[in-house]
């Protein structure tokens, strides 16, 4: 084999990807996976024999654009996938990747490793995606866990968001059985609170990604319950919910098992003008049903929303705040605040950054300071000017 290590580059940001790839590889081979925290870290390895290997989002450009430099002074061969590398593969090659990885990157990732090299140098885990069942959600012989991923995939069309582009829009879900299993190796190491990734956590099992599969959603967290783990969270980050589905009978199995009290909710706006413009796929109306019914059943939300949309009119605005200050009142929801941030790939990539006016850090702040409110929107407006600084022609 060419190469006797690979590593990779580890952020806050890519730790469940970094996780879902080591185990894809060390399932298929037989190889050195090294995590590396730092340039430096990589630097001490030799170049013959080893690989780097980034996962990398799209505000991280500017530190992936330095380190993948110096990197090649020293001859490194080094590859790239995630979000931005799928959004903009020629580009990534360009920054100076020798193969970039779009989609799924199970797959590909150790038909590199065994010698495949395309001759555009760009693997597509796009056009044939993996399932999910052929490869590990955890990585026992590296000791990694993380929330299982249940659910690939997602069949909306947010115009901010990167998730159907990078994972598709067919929802592909993993086994019960294969889920429950890896729960049991888990606790086996003292991992026993469940949590999960997907899209749409009452979206398991379902055709459509949206509609509950009241019988999987049940028969899945009774038998992860019986694997011994002492908390599950289901619907709570990095499990969140879309608004319509929310309905009576998937919270009453939910309640039956989980360890919270609130669920996560994405609005995004509440404007009916902005979701529409956003292509959410749902509207205000649709998101006060769903926190009807969650308070009905003992639950409240913690709700998602973005500002700062370029297009977005003061009435807009003043919509968004009266939706909220009535949600909050009504359901006491709590509120979890985004600033737009144009990510490439998407349809709104090239609207320009968000930005935020003196009214919404009025607004938001007055929210923060009585606890109802938390998120990095701040930090994100900043990302947001960072994220377009950066375009690459």
């Amino acid at each position: 084999m060419e190469f006797q290590r690979i590593l990779f580059r580890t952020n806050k940001h890519n730790r469940y990807s970094i996780t879902a790839l080591v185990g894809a590889i060390l399932s298929r081979i037989d190889i050195d996976v090294i995590e590396s925290k730092s340039i430096s870290d990589i630097l001490q390895y030799p170049v013959e024999g080893t690989v780097v290997a980034y996962s990398f989002m799209s505000f991280d450009i500017d530190i992936v654009k330095v380190e993948v430099q110096e990197l090649k002074k020293h001859g490194y061969i080094i590859i790239a996938g995630g979000p931005h590398a799928t959004a903009l593969p020629q580009e990534t090659l360009k920054i100076g990747f020798d193969y970039v990885f779009t989609g799924d990157g199970e797959e590909n990732i150790v038909r590199f490793l065994l010698g495949e090299r395309p001759e555009n140098r760009i693997f597509d885990g796009i056009s044939k995606r993996i399932n999910l069942d052929e490869y590990p959600a955890i990585c026992e012989k590296k000791k990694l866990f993380m929330p299982l991923e249940i659910s690939r995939g997602c069949p909306f069309n947010c115009g901010y968001c990167q998730t159907p582009r990078l994972a598709g829009k067919i929802v592909r879900h993993r086994s019960i059985e294969q889920i429950v299993e890896y729960e049991k190796i888990s606790v086996k190491y003292g991992k026993t609170i469940a949590r999960f990734i997907t899209p749409n956590a009452f979206g398991y099992g379902s055709k459509n990604g949206v509609t509950p599969n009241l019988e999987a959603i049940d028969e899945l967290l009774y038998k992860v319950k019986a694997t011994g783990v002492t908390e599950i969270y289901f619907g709570t980050f990095p499990s969140d919910v879309r608004p319509e589905s929310v309905t009576d009978e998937v919270l009453k199995i939910i309640k039956k098992y989980v360890n919270h009290d609130y669920i996560v909710i994405g609005a995004q706006s509440g404007s009916n003008r902005i979701l529409e413009k956003i292509q959410r796929g749902h509207t205000v109306e649709k998101v006060e049903e769903a926190l009807e019914i969650l308070a009905q059943n003992g639950f409240y939300a913690k709700v998602d929303f973005i500002f700062g949309f370029p297009f977005e009119t003061k009435e807009d605005v003043e919509e968004t705040f009266k939706f909220i200050e009535k949600i909050v009142k009504k359901y006491n929801a709590k509120i979890h605040a985004h600033t737009f941030m144009p990510l490439p790939g998407t349809p709104l990539w090239n609207v320009g950054p968000g930005i935020l006016k003196n009214y919404h850090y009025k607004f938001l702040g007055t929210l923060a300071s009585q606890g109802i409110l938390d998120g990095y929107w701040t930090k994100q407006e900043e990302l947001a000017r960072k994220v377009v600084s950066q375009k690459i022609e």
